[in-house]
């Protein structure tokens, strides 16, 4: 019992620190590292260790030193804890470490602090990849068919839409081989649906966009008809919008039905949507009273512009004029859902608030907005104007009860524009007073609107030729409103018709400075700067107007007239050019260039273009003219006779194209025929002195017993010619009178002479006066009515 009681040595009592040294050899742990057979026991976990005695100093008691399993004796610790690997009530506590996990302290000395390890060197490679392995190949397979579903949609996207369906079917079969890859490797589950579903949708909207419709029908079927794909009734909706296109409207009505019933109702747009599509078939197939359920479910479930619009046509259709009433009711009820202008007012100086309304004040949202806004105004102001005329006893009192409904309606502002389209419709009617009346009921209204119905006024005083009232309306429209480019117009067109060139010019270019997009303003400078003779400026507004209006055949007239002003004829020849490949059939054109290369020189592009004319205008003097003198100067009388007939049936007063036609016959050699066609020239103008000749010269050579008749009346014709140039003489020498004579009649053609047989003076040019206003199309003034 007492061995394992060890005595405290004598000491000195005094000394405090005394002990404090002593400790038993079983705890000396920095011998540890040199202790094989704990290294042993450590190193194994298992293992025993023979045991060590060791005499202590100043005991005469030996006992031996536990440290490992299995020792008979043991320590006790200072808080009565049995020492490690001793054995107590037969139980052998495990041995603990005497360290930290991990830790060591030899590792610590000589060494730098390393926390992240980075003294170890680089990480090993990754392992490669195994692209032969099945799995990749799927995947890289699957990557390529994602690919080509995006090219083949960014491709539709761009317009190229039969790049987008190669790229579509490409992916469609790259698919299969990939699904059926994955039936190799893996169980059919695994397949990826929405891949699948993505390439057949993707396939089948480009077969739509081409316009290969049984092909875009079926694959949409193969995809309905899979169960596997979810909310695929949906796409019915598709289906439906081929059919319509087809014209196939029972079709199309069923799968609309189809795909109503297969949605939910909490999608309450799509819903709204598929109902619009329904109405509108309904209209096509003329079921209006079908048409007209549909668009007011709309309208009391979620109420549009749109189907607002197609429920008064639908009304309108049927002649309802109740429906029609409250459908108009209903379209101006309809919410725009749009901020008010007084939102992008500064409501103070603050400069970041005026940054921050600058910045939205034309942003995209704010362009939508607007968008939005004049859509509704464009829908309102057509219903009304179409509604108006019927749905009261007279167009007028329709109009009025428009006006009185959006009035009390957000659209307040529209009511003037519609007091306007009333004076219009007046017009139109041919009601000229009434159209007056009405617009000067606005001569009190606001300045907008005031100036908006003087410029009408001044363009119908205008068209009246009452150009004082045209004069006083436009300076009421410009007071009214100075920045108005169509008031700046008209008061320049009252100016220029007055002959103040100058001056049009310069509200012409007030105009332009208001609004540079006003192109009857610059139409009409450019007219001005002819008139001033100032060529170089009239082209260089033409050519900016040209840049705005590429098809204009005025514009390009007009250019075409100016170049020739400046004797440039192959440049002249270019713009007409151009105008023909616009309007391909107008006749002046082609005559006009003809007479270009007439001039030039070129005959032969000149009878194409004289040719064309008359083909497409077979009325045009001047060119039959030109084509009857080219046939004789190319000795083909014959064919010169039918366009001289032509022109005598035009003009049956002139006797010079009848003579032309028996001289045709005569050069011929068509005796016979000439001979009688004289006489029945004699028998309609008796007292033609070139007809008698020739009649007494054909008597003459074919040996004729009525040459002495036609001798006998030649002289009394003649006589009587020159007693009335002696009365004429006289009478122009006492009184400074002129005669006028009747142009075709007996005597009148007494320049007219053919010394060997008929002659015809051929004209250099078919219209020997140049382009002028009246050439062509209009060369009016560009007035100005506000739009419908």
């Amino acid at each position: 019992m007492m061995e394992n009681v060890h005595l405290a040595p004598e000491t000195d009592e005094d000394d405090l620190y005394s002990g404090f040294n002593d400790y038993n050899p079983a705890y000396d742990t920095e011998e540890l590292e040199n202790d094989t057979g704990f290294q042993q026991a450590v190193r194994t976990s298992h293992g025993r260790r023979p045991p060590v005695t060791a005499k202590i100093p100043s005991t005469a008691v030996s006992r031996p030193i536990a440290t490992g399993y299995g020792s008979k004796t043991s320590l006790a610790s200072s808080m009565g804890r049995p020492m490690t690997g001793t054995i107590q009530d037969g139980v052998a506590r495990p041995m603990t470490a005497v360290r930290a996990a991990g830790f060591s302290k030899a590792a610590l000395r000589g060494s730098a602090f390393d926390p992240l390890g980075q003294s170890r060197g680089p990480a090993p490679p990754l392992e490669a990849k195994n692209e032969d392995s099945p799995e990749e190949k799927i995947r890289q397979l699957e990557k390529k068919v994602n690919e080509l579903v995006e090219e083949s949609c960014i491709a539709n996207s761009c317009g190229d839409l039969k790049l987008a369906l190669e790229k579509a079917k490409d992916a469609g079969r790259k698919e299969r081989v990939l699904v059926r890859q994955r039936e190799q490797v893996t169980t059919p589950e695994n397949i990826n649906l929405d891949l699948t579903y993505s390439v057949l949708f993707n396939l089948a909207s480009q077969y739509s966009a081409n316009e290969m419709y049984a092909e875009a029908l079926n694959t949409y079927q193969v995809i309905v008809k899979n169960k596997m794909f979810s909310n695929a009734g949906r796409l019915k909706v598709n289906m439906g919008n081929i059919y319509l296109k087809q014209r196939n409207y029972s079709k199309a009505i069923k799968f609309y039905r189809m795909a109503l019933d297969q949605i939910p109702s909490v999608h309450k747009e799509m819903r709204i949507k598929i109902m619009q599509n329904i109405g509108i078939t309904f209209i096509k197939t003329g079921q209006y009273s079908d048409a007209i359920n549909s668009f007011e479910h709309i309208m009391s479930m979620a109420p549009n512009l749109k189907a607002g619009f197609n429920l008064i046509l639908s009304c309108f259709a049927i002649g309802d004029r109740e429906k029609m009433k409250k459908a108009f009711q209903k379209l101006i009820a309809v919410p725009l859902e749009i901020d008010e202008d007084d939102k992008y007012i500064s409501p103070s100086d603050d400069p970041h608030t005026n940054l921050l309304i600058e910045a939205i004040k034309n942003d995209h949202l704010r362009q939508m907005e607007r968008e939005r806004k004049a859509m509704a105004e464009k829908y309102i102001m057509t219903a009304a104007k179409l509604i108006a005329p019927v749905i009261e006893a007279s167009f007028a009192v329709g109009y009025n009860w428009c006006v009185e409904v959006v009035k009390a309606s957000q659209y307040v502002e529209l009511a003037n524009d519609l007091e306007i389209n009333k004076a219009i419709t007046y017009l139109r009617q041919k009601d000229f007073n009434q159209a007056v009346d009405t617009l000067k009921m606005f001569e009190k209204k606001d300045s907008r609107v005031k100036s908006a119905a003087a410029t009408n006024l001044s363009f119908l005083y205008y068209l009246e030729n009452e150009f004082a009232q045209a004069s006083s309306y436009a300076d009421l429209a410009v007071n009214s409103d100075r920045y108005n480019p169509s008031a700046l117009t008209n008061k320049g067109n009252t100016v220029f018709a007055n002959g103040d060139y100058e001056k049009a010019a310069e509200f012409y270019k007030e105009a332009l400075r208001n609004d540079s997009s006003c192109t009857e303003a610059l139409y009409n400078i450019g007219l001005t700067y002819k008139k001033l003779n100032r060529l170089d400026e009239a082209l260089d507004s033409f050519l900016k107007l040209h840049a705005i209006l590429r098809n204009s055949a005025q514009v390009l007239c007009q250019i075409a007239n100016v170049y020739e002003l400046m004797e440039d004829p192959n440049q002249a020849i270019e713009w007409l050019m151009q105008l023909i490949s616009v309007v391909p059939t107008d006749s002046q054109a082609l005559s006009k260039l003809g007479e270009l290369y007439d001039s030039e020189g070129d005959k032969s592009q000149a009878f194409q273009y004289y040719y064309e004319s008359y083909r497409y205008f077979p009325s045009n003097i001047e060119v039959i003219e030109w084509l009857g003198a080219y046939y004789i100067d190319t000795q083909f009388c014959e064919k010169a006779i039918q366009y001289f007939e032509r022109a005598s049936l035009i003009q049956p007063t002139q006797v010079k194209w009848q003579l032309m036609v028996a001289s045709c016959f005569r050069r011929s050699g068509n005796y016979q025929k000439a001979l009688d066609t004289y006489k029945e020239i004699h028998r309609k103008f008796p007292e033609n002195v070139e007809c008698l000749r020739f009649l007494v010269r054909l008597c003459t050579d074919i040996g004729l017993k009525e040459v002495q008749e036609y001798a006998t009346k030649l002289k009394r014709l003649e006589k009587m010619k020159e007693m009335r140039e002696q009365r004429i003489k006289s009478g122009r020498d006492s009184s400074g009178g002129s005669r006028s004579k009747r142009e075709g009649s007996a005597g009148s053609d007494a320049s007219y002479v053919d010394p060997l047989g008929p002659q015809i003076e051929r004209p250099k040019t078919a219209a020997k006066k140049r382009i002028d206003e009246d050439d062509f199309a209009d060369e009016e003034l560009g007035d100005d009515l506000l739009p419908e």
